[in-house]
């Protein structure tokens, strides 16, 4: 009894610092003092079981756990502690998943009850009330903390996780700090964070999702809960990480690979994956707050094509309007706004519109939005019933309830003036939502909102609930407005907050971030883990949004961001311009260079980007993702890698840790074969045929025209020739990169790129495979899969790591002939016909 009464009093004191993390950015905290309160209550007393066809309930007093298994990898894991679970609701999941079941087979004794699925046990101690999960070979995945059962402190709640010595966390979106999680702590409440640094938390999503990796095996977690919730990965208490809400359901998810992959397909099949997005937002974008006047924006577009920099679109921040009035375009700054998007159009640029959600309170003043939105009762409230009025960029300003079904179809109704002028984007800042001259940032707590949605009951909700999910539901009524308007166009939506789910609406960047090499630094590491929680199409401000990046910052910076999936030149109001030009025609040249490169591996970018709307996987991911058995005690490479990278599968970008300094450093591989991607060598070092083998390294000078990438061995990557924008067909074949090395192979993904029409078959799909023995190499190349007709006739194959002449034979020597030897880049080449319907060709060194 003695250990009981000191377990239940240290851990309300240690609730207490847990939630003090929710505390640090609101008016209404958690626990007001460190006092043990009679309101704790911990679930560790077994009442009863029932056994149920897909999973188990356990009550424990009046409490009910209740675990089911919606695949034989992914369980879900609800607990009420009145007894009542809530409605089975959810703005995040995806009902489909929600309602999936399997059926599972009970495992009940003397100390335990549960079940087991085709790969899953799952069992809960009689005694404790502790829940395991474990593989079917018995090794732990994940087990509630030894002595910490879930605990419930008024209407608040926590879970306790064993934390292994050896396990690792990445996920929940653009948290600043390392790419790995541990030993740190977060709050998730989504915050105008302007300026944020290395510490700052929290800042502008809440994605309470995840992963877990030790000794090779992979988890995710979704803590399905929109309240302010927090995650502590052993910050506070040594090896227990913990996670918990304000208010709200306990209701979270855990999905198995055991490889990262594995894991993050089953995140985009609860979820959703992003959808696939028109082919110009993969392009250079050049954005400012602001381009003030219609002449700016002419004159950057006509510099963008006059000194060959390839561009596609160009970014309209809020001095576009009157008087800063979302829907509106000043007259006297934009006299000619439809006639200048109609010359941008011919230019190939596509303009993106800023449309915040603060709609400007001027009652009897002609102005749409509101005078619309007042009669169709869409701005959410204050407990009066009153209009809650706040000041953002307008001035006094209201907010539509985006919980409600009409209040979003109102909402996406407003783009339709906008897409008939020929807007081409549109980008959902200050969603957090942002609220000026207010301690709290954003909407006082009790602002009601009124859910009337599908698939929920009707209630009024405040504000505390709704927080986290305002900007996704946001971007939600924004992206199904112009699906509506325009249903055959792909939409493009940028938002800036964002809740679990969200990357089914749009995509995102991380905000408000300094022109300084730290941030630079930070970058990378942000959008890895916006990446492993599901929003694959992110970026980063390049050079930084706040103050004035040196040349050299400006340059490597636009380096890098060549290879992320969103390239977005973006800067604040009173610091000098920043577009690839400043700093002169030496710096100009390198920018121009590495936008070029882009825009040459077009069709591999857009083949991964395909890749992503269908299964998950994001473009810019960590080494581990690929190679997550790399080291000998299978712990993540990234954290041995610095701020390494891979851009899709197969590129592996290594910018320096610490970019400023010109000190060599050292560049670690998985440990396979590798090509330089510039030159085309094939980097040397290491067992690269062992299983076991260590990463191999090689030591890099940085250089500020260089930045090292290198591909992975057995790759085929397909490239284009230059063009200024994705709308300009490229000219001549289509490139096939080989790089020969183990379980070559490689794939192309192809369509109109703005349409719907490829989910008719209007696609173009092709797969490559190569085999290397004896002096040759045999390339196999598939036959067009679709009906999509591709803008190239011929085909270019490139065989990297040659050093001498090779000859060539197609189609079982039906054609022959000499392949061209560039020694300089260690490739041969071969241009051969393309017919659709496939070719073997074999190179071959003389013998």
């Amino acid at each position: 009894m003695r250990t009981t009464i000191a377990r239940t009093r240290w851990g309300a004191v240690l609730f207490f610092f847990f939630s003090l993390t929710l505390c640090a950015t609101t008016t209404k905290c958690l626990v007001a003092t460190p006092k043990i309160t009679p309101t704790l209550v911990q679930l560790n007393t077994f009442s009863s079981q029932r056994d149920l066809p897909n999973g188990i309930e356990v009550q424990s007093g009046k409490a009910i756990i209740q675990v089911i298994a919606l695949r034989d990898d992914v369980i879900r894991v609800r607990i009420a502690r009145d007894g009542v679970l809530p409605e089975d609701a959810s703005w995040a999941v995806l009902s489909s998943a929600r309602q999936q079941y399997v059926s599972v087979t009970s495992e009940n004794t003397n100390s335990a009850v549960g079940f087991r699925t085709k790969r899953l046990r799952v069992h809960i101690e009689r005694a404790t009330l502790r829940l395991v999960v474990t593989d079917l070979d018995g090794n732990i995945l994940q087990e509630d903390a030894v002595g910490w059962p879930v605990e419930f402190h008024g209407n608040s709640f926590r879970i306790y996780k064993q934390m292994p010595a050896d396990e690792h966390y990445f996920g929940l979106g653009d948290k600043v700090g390392p790419l790995d999680r541990r030993d740190q702590a977060f709050t998730l409440w989504n915050t105008d964070a302007y300026n944020f640094q290395e510490s700052t938390d929290p800042i502008y999503k809440s994605i309470p999702f995840f992963m877990t990796m030790r000794a090779g095996r992979t988890l995710g977690v979704l803590l399905d809960n929109t309240w302010r919730s927090s995650f502590d990965f052993g910050k506070q208490m040594n090896g227990v990480y913990s996670f918990g809400s304000e208010d709200g359901a306990l209701d979270y998810y855990v999905l198995y690979g055991p490889d990262p992959k594995q894991v993050l397909q089953s995140y985009a099949w609860l979820t959703g994956p992003p959808p696939l997005p028109p082919l110009w937002t993969l392009g250079f974008q050049q954005s400012r707050y602001s381009y003030g006047t219609e002449a700016e924006l002419r004159e950057v577009a006509e510099k963008l094509r006059a000194d060959r920099i390839p561009a596609d679109s160009l970014y309209l921040d809020i001095d576009y309007q009157k008087n800063n009035r979302p829907f509106t375009v000043d007259p006297e700054k934009f006299p000619n706004f439809v006639g200048m998007l109609a010359d941008l159009k011919k230019e190939n640029f596509h303009v993106v519109a800023i449309t915040d959600l603060h709609v400007a309170a001027l009652p009897n003043a002609g102005y749409a939005p509101y005078d619309t939105g007042i009669a169709g009762d869409h701005f959410v409230k204050n407990p009066d019933g009153s209009v809650f009025v706040g000041t953002v960029w307008p001035g006094p300003s209201v907010f539509p309830d985006f919980t409600r079904q009409s209040t979003r179809q109102w909402w996406g109704n407003l783009y339709k003036e906008f897409v008939s002028d020929g807007v081409a984007g549109f980008w959902n800042d200050m969603n957090e939502p942002a609220v000026f001259n207010v301690p709290s940032k954003t909407m006082p707590d009790d602002v009601q909102h009124r859910i009337d949605e599908p698939g929920f009951k009707r209630r009024t909700a405040d504000h505390r609930e709704i927080h986290n999910l305002y900007g996704m539901q946001n971007s939600r009524a924004t992206y199904e407005g112009l699906l509506k308007i325009s249903p055959e166009q792909r939409p493009f939506v940028l938002t800036r907050a964002t809740y679990a789910g969200g990357q089914r609406y749009a995509a995102t960047w991380t905000g408000d971030n300094s022109a300084t090499w730290n941030h630079l630094r930070l970058t990378t590491p942000m959008l890895e883990n916006l990446g492993l929680s599901g929003f694959g199409m992110s970026g980063a401000d390049v050079a930084g949004f706040i103050g004035t990046p040196p040349a050299e910052l400006l340059t490597k910076w636009t380096e890098i961001a060549t290879f992320q999936p969103i390239d977005r030149n973006h800067s604040e109001k009173g610091t000098p311009h920043r577009e690839p030009w400043v700093d002169g025609p030496e710096q100009e040249a390198i920018r121009r260079r590495y936008i070029e490169e882009r825009y040459k591996l077009m069709p591999y970018l857009y083949s991964a980007v395909e890749e992503m709307s269908r299964t998950g996987l994001p473009v810019l991911r960590p080494l581990f993702v690929e190679f997550p058995e790399a080291n000998a005690d299978k712990h993540p490479l990234d954290l041995d890698a610095g701020n390494e990278f891979l851009f899709g599968a197969n590129l592996l970008v290594a910018p320096p840790p610490f970019a400023e300094k010109l000190d060599t450093y050292s560049v670690k591989f998985p440990p396979l074969g590798w090509y330089d991607y510039w030159t085309g060598e094939r980097i040397s070092g290491g067992d690269k045929n062992a299983a076991s083998a260590a990463p191999m390294q090689v030591l890099v000078h940085p250089r500020l025209d260089s930045l090292p990438v290198y591909v992975r061995e057995g790759s085929i990557l397909p490239m284009q020739a230059l063009t200024q924008s994705t709308n300009e067909l490229p000219s001549g074949p289509l490139v096939l990169r080989v790089y020969p090395g183990r379980d070559c192979k490689g794939s192309l993904y192809q369509d109109d790129g703005k349409t719907m029409a490829y989910k008719h078959g209007e696609f173009l799909r092709m797969q490559f495979s190569c085999e290397a023995a004896a002096g040759a190499v045999k390339i196999h190349i598939g036959a067009h899969e679709g009906t999509y007709h591709s803008w190239w006739s011929e085909l270019r194959v490139e065989v990297y790591g040659q050093t001498s002449n090779a000859s060539y034979t197609m189609s079982g020597k039906a054609e022959r002939g000499e392949a061209v030897l560039d020694a300089a880049h260690h490739v041969v080449s071969v241009t051969i016909p393309d017919n659709g319907h496939g070719s073997d060709l074999e190179i071959s060194a003389p013998q």
